[in-house]
Parts: C-alpha cells; structure tokens; sequence
C-alpha cells in the first residue's frame, strides 16, 4: 500500500519578514533626515517599539508595519487603538529607563506594501 502525502507549504518566517520591513523602514527614515537611536526596544514582557528616533527636536516612536497583500487590510490598519495604548506604554517606559524628561514625542507608523516590484513605503507622521 502507497501513502501519498501531501507536501507542505512552505513555513514564513515571520521574524525574518518582521526584521526586513524593519530594515527597509530605517532606511526610509534616515533617508528622510530622522535618526534612528534604537531598533525593537523592549520592555519586560509588555512588548516593543520598532524603531526610536530623532526627527529635529523630537523624539519620533515608529511602529512598522508590512504586508504582501491587502488581503487583509492595509498595513497600518493593522495599529488598532490596544496596539497604541501597548506602545504608549512601552514608550513611557522608555523614557522612564532612559530619564528623559520634556522632550516632545510623537508615534509615527511606518506601512511597507511589498509585493510583485519595489516596495511602497507610506510615512504617518503624528500617527496617534
């Protein structure tokens, strides 16, 4: 008797996708005069911040989101009201470790559409 077996499809490697979009971002980013001070900063358990940079005077909070299609919505339709509470947070936590105190912050996102061609990159600055 033959078994057939199905093959499997091939597994993503979510962090390895997670580290280009990343990649492609800062590159976005200090191509447009901001400058990155520190990638996937985390905090305990509570989760990270992409990218922390300077833009000027400010001190620019960068969430980064890609996708292959919008199969499933937009890229930065994916930073939904919890997931910015979850970076607030995260970003208070950074100021708190770093002592930083009255400086102006923002949260930008960052949405990469990777797909058949180059990628296209969309900047929301003062996202939330």
């Amino acid at each position: 008797m033959t078994i057939f077996r199905r093959a499997a499809a091939p597994r993503r490697n979510l962090r390895r996708e997670g580290a280009l979009g990343e990649e492609i971002a800062a590159g976005f980013l200090a191509r447009h005069g901001y400058r990155i001070i520190e990638r996937n900063f985390r905090f305990r358990r509570s989760g990270e911040i992409d990218i922390v940079a300077r833009d000027g005077e400010d001190l620019v909070f960068c969430e980064v989101k890609m996708r292959s299609s919008d199969a499933f919505g937009l890229p930065e339709e994916a930073v939904t009201p919890s997931k910015q509470r979850r970076i607030r947070k995260i970003a208070a936590a950074y100021l708190a470790v770093n002592r930083i105190a009255g400086r102006a912050c923002r949260f930008d996102v960052v949405s990469i559409r990777s797909g058949a061609g180059p990628p296209e990159i969309s900047l929301f600055r003062d996202a939330f």
